[in-house]
């Protein structure tokens, strides 16, 4: 149906695709995989003719013998959302604020003339009801869903029409293992009932193994390797291939190590939100986000968090960086009360490192800046000359050259961008880390680069981690025990490989058993 021949693209004269062909067929998934910058959404908006003015594209790509590179934008305006439907990695951003869910599927309708206002809230509903969100009203907003949720009603406005080519970019990289385990079953339902082509675009090898029919391999805007996907997972025949695999189940030398004396502590925590309003001056219930919870980390140890989105892992993480007031229980770090009014010295002592550092920057400040930042909560603000230094020696640290420190975020990648971030932790010479979903938003490859870093700077300064993430996979990499959080209570922990083996309560084995995993291909010499 779909036949992309010798595509070609450059912008501002710099070639970003390089003759890439494959072809797409009705009821069948294509998996596009690779790292960050190897090309896969530039081939996915060259295939929605959605790429910037300066662009030029040379080759074809063919809808039923049509080639939709020659097509005016009027003609492709009618394609896109009718015959051409995508889904983007980010639904709040994909989504407007300012309108109900049940208005914006609807306006694909109502743009191609095809329903009455009526008529087309009908149809919303029947998507919506489609996508597994029967219970959720048309007059409901975006940031009152969850992000699972929120991802259903971005399907619903790809397939209003039933398109026949629709495009997934990285659709479940910040889902949680339960929540993507659902999209991936409805996309797969999708293609089986609707009969369309679906373009899974993503760097999950274990997702493309589960989905894809057959899969391409991109590097550096090239294809370098295709085919039915057992068949490229099992032979690997070119070395990216096999760069790719090893880095899905990558996990860094960590040196054994006596633990030392608990640094962070949590007793009998909790942190209640107000209920929902019941009338002009009444609220529910108020809502337990976390509900009892204990918890130590040791000198030197990992200790990883695991769970859900909505069970409240974030909620329980703002609380133990002092930022959030508690309802009942006590939390100390450093031998030393935590709460909103605790002493700068504390709170250098405990850093974190968020998932997005793009989103956590300034991007007009240089690198010098952003990483010095955190000096202010040191009983001595060093001087110019010294902060320099320090922060040479912190990127250094992390992989980095001190002449980067005069250069902007927008100047990296997202892989150096999160070293910068973890060197702006490290600045201040904590004793704690917190890595919320640290790695959850990087590449195969770079994921494993930062993860060795992070075991290697642990081995250096014995730093302790409290390691936040919903990728299983990394959780058992890098940490020496693990809880399990569902519904604002830890239903399990234990040492990391005890859990994983064993796992003893029904909710983490429903957990273990939605993660996607790779099959155990014999790995090619």
């Amino acid at each position: 149906m779909i036949a992309v021949e010798n595509l070609s693209l450059a912008i501002h004269g710099e070639a970003i695709l390089r003759d890439v062909s494959f072809a797409m067929v009705p009821g069948r998934t294509f998996g596009l995989v690779g790292e960050s910058g190897s090309g896969k959404s530039m081939t996915a908006l060259a295939l929605m003719r959605l790429l910037p003015e300066s662009a030029r594209t040379s080759g074809a790509v063919t809808l039923d013998s049509i080639n939709l590179l020659d097509k005016p934008e009027a003609e492709m305006c009618a394609l896109r959302g009718n015959q051409l439907g995508m889904i983007f990695q980010e639904p709040m951003t994909a989504l407007n604020p300012v309108q109900t869910i049940g208005n914006q599927v609807a306006e694909t309708l109502r743009i191609h003339g095809i329903a009455t206002h009526a008529d087309a809230r009908d149809v919303a509903r029947a998507r919506l009801d489609r996508v597994g969100l029967p219970q959720i009203a048309l007059d409901r907003y975006p940031h009152e869903l969850s992000g699972g949720q929120r991802q259903r009603v971005c399907i619903a406005t790809a397939i209003a029409l039933r398109p026949r080519l629709l495009i997934a970019d990285e659709p479940t990289t910040a889902l949680d293992v339960t929540t993507q385990a659902q999209i991936l079953d409805l996309l797969r339902g999708l293609v089986e009932e609707e009969g369309m082509a679906l373009l899974l675009i993503t760097h999950d090898l274990a997702v493309v193994a589960d989905m894809a029919d057959h899969v391409a391999v991109m590097q550096a805007g090239e294809i370098v390797e295709q085919g039915p996907t057992p068949q490229v997972l099992s032979e690997q025949r070119h070395p990216y291939t096999r760069a790719l695999f090893e880095a899905s189940d990558h996990r860094p030398t960590r040196t054994p190590r006596p633990l030392g004396a608990p640094l962070l502590t949590a007793s009998d925590v909790d942190r209640h939100y107000p209920g929902p309003r019941t009338g002009l001056l009444r609220r529910g219930a108020p809502v337990k986000a976390v509900d009892g919870v204990s918890l130590t980390l040791k000198t030197g140890e990992s200790l990883g968090l695991v769970g859900e989105s909505g069970c409240g892992k974030s909620t329980l993480t703002r609380a133990l960086l002092g930022l959030d007031k508690v309802q009942g229980g006590e939390i100390a770090a450093l031998g030393n009360p935590v709460s909103p009014a605790m002493p700068n010295a504390l709170r250098a002592g405990i850093q974190v490192v968020f998932q997005d550092p793009y989103g956590s920057f300034n991007p007009r400040w240089r690198v010098d800046h952003l990483v010095a930042d955190p000096f202010p909560l040191l009983d001595e603000n060093p001087p110019r000359e010294d902060r320099r230094r320090k922060v040479g020696e912190a990127l250094l640290a992390v992989g980095l050259q001190p002449s980067d420190m005069d250069k902007y975020p927008h100047e990296f990648s997202g892989g150096q961008r999160q070293r910068i971030a973890i060197a702006r932790a490290l600045i201040t010479n904590p004793k704690i880390l917190v890595l919320d979903e640290a790695v959850s938003a990087l590449d195969v490859r770079v994921r494993a680069r930062i993860l060795d870093l992070l075991a290697d700077l642990q081995d250096r300064m014995g730093l302790s981690y409290l390691f936040i993430s919903h990728d299983l996979t990394v959780v058992r990499a890098i940490t020496d025990r693990v809880m399990v959080m569902q519904a604002g209570r830890i239903v399990e922990q234990g040492p990391t490989e005890q859990v994983f083996a064993a796992p003893g309560h029904e909710y983490t084995q429903a957990l273990l058993a939605a993660a996607p995993r790779l099959p155990g291909y014999a790995r090619p010499s």
